[in-house]
């Protein structure tokens, strides 16, 4: 029997976004991991929505990627918009 669940629609998001910014500012995980004061695996973790991002764990991304803080909650939120 799976007794994995499936990941919810704002893990998805947030697993989308962190990707596409980490990508777009050029990092690779190892990179924001350490930049952000996390583990890489967690960031392949987050990546494939296998874990919930905290907002602690979010701001310290968005602070590694030189973000505002409520701007990679705003993407996110974008996220979830167009995917329902």
């Amino acid at each position: 029997m799976n007794t994995t669940s499936r990941p919810s629609i704002a893990d998805q998001a947030a697993a989308r976004v962190v990707r596409e910014v980490r990508l777009a500012a050029g990092l690779s995980q190892e990179a924001l991991a350490e930049a952000a004061g996390l583990h890489r695996t967690y960031i392949s973790l987050l990546e494939r929505a296998r874990r919930s991002p905290s907002l602690s764990t979010l701001d310290a991304i968005g602070r590694a990627l030189c973000f505002e803080p409520s701007k990679i909650y705003r993407l996110i939120a974008d996220a979830v918009e167009h995917a329902e």
